[in-house]
């Protein structure tokens, strides 16, 4: 194929939240603004499946318990939803919420919200948020939640947006963006003890870049990073080189995830929020899902939480 192709045309306001669960074959993404959860079968060739869902969602994860195989069997497996007031166990095959799962990291009605997260290796949640209301305030942090003891603390804070946790192949690296400031910063990460030190900047972005946004690594270390603004995504060396760029039919590229049996697809989110009626006009793919040929390189197992 080309560089780049339509997987999902569809306008999304704001795509975000890729994850492969393998054990179903399917890709799970998010329209933040538009509170809804989609679900792609790369197997079946079908439509994605889509839910509504009460809030702005940020990201959706599957929910095993410690030691436990996905039933290939079943449809759906539990899943976890960063909702815009906490995180909260969701059922896809009713669509029902538990009401009783709630952690919640501020009052109801606040203007924060969960924005991206990933799981690492312990089946803990590393999230970012931002205030929804203001995004130049510095009300955002860097969270790490246990979905076992339904605690969540606070680890890093005075971002903008914060976004795209991604963690090194080596799981000892994890790095996080304020896409405001457009830096991305690295911590020293000890999954077992949900622990991160040594905060440095890793990269920072300048010009017609844009502000980076989700990321992922490959299996071999390289990170993939979208640019909200730049039009593109691009692959990083582990010293921040550019090592290569994928220009992108629309503006607000939002998060890259890899993909399918053997994690050599690469899928890319986009969104219409942020354009202008003629910017809008003018980019009739703004919104849609995209695979990128990734050339032969691999990416990383998305990871469950664990309870």
């Amino acid at each position: 194929m080309n560089e780049w192709s339509v997987a999902v045309e569809q306008r999304h306001r704001l795509g975000e939240g890729l994850h492969w669960e393998a054990g179903r074959a399917r890709l799970w993404w998010v329209d933040i603004q538009a509170g809804t959860v989609h679900a792609w079968n790369l197997h079946l060739g079908e439509p994605p499946l889509t839910w509504r869902v009460p809030e702005r969602v940020g990201w959706v994860l599957p929910l095993r318990r410690h030691g436990e195989a996905t039933d290939p069997q079943a449809e759906f497996g539990p899943m976890l939803l960063g909702l815009q007031g906490g995180v909260v166990r969701w059922d896809p095959g009713t669509g029902e919420i538990d009401p009783a799962s709630w952690i919640r990291p501020w009052p109801e009605g606040s203007p924060l919200r969960l924005n991206d997260a990933k799981a690492d290796a312990s089946g803990r949640i590393w999230a970012g948020s931002l205030n929804h209301g203001d995004e130049q305030r510095p009300d955002g942090c860097l969270m790490h939640i246990d979905p076992a003891t339904s605690t969540l603390k606070v680890l890093d804070a005075g971002y903008r947006v914060a976004n795209g946790p991604a963690i090194h192949p080596d799981g000892q690296l994890l790095l996080h963006t304020d896409s405001v400031t457009r830096t991305i910063y690295a911590f020293d990460l000890d999954a077992d003890e949900g622990r991160i030190d040594n905060k440095r900047v890793w990269k920072q972005f300048h010009g017609d870049e844009g502000h980076p946004d989700g990321m992922n690594f490959d299996a071999e270390g390289g990170l993939w990073l979208a640019h909200w603004g730049g039009a593109c995504i691009s692959r990083y060396a582990p010293n921040g080189d550019l090592l290569r760029r994928v220009a992108l039919p629309t503006s607000h590229i939002t998060n890259v995830c890899f993909a399918g049996p053997g994690l050599d697809r690469l899928f890319v989110t986009s969104a219409t929020a942020g354009l202008s009626d003629e910017q809008s006009a003018a980019q009739p793919l703004a919104g849609a899902v995209f695979e990128v040929d990734a050339q032969g390189v691999k990416g990383l197992p998305g990871l469950p939480a664990l309870a």
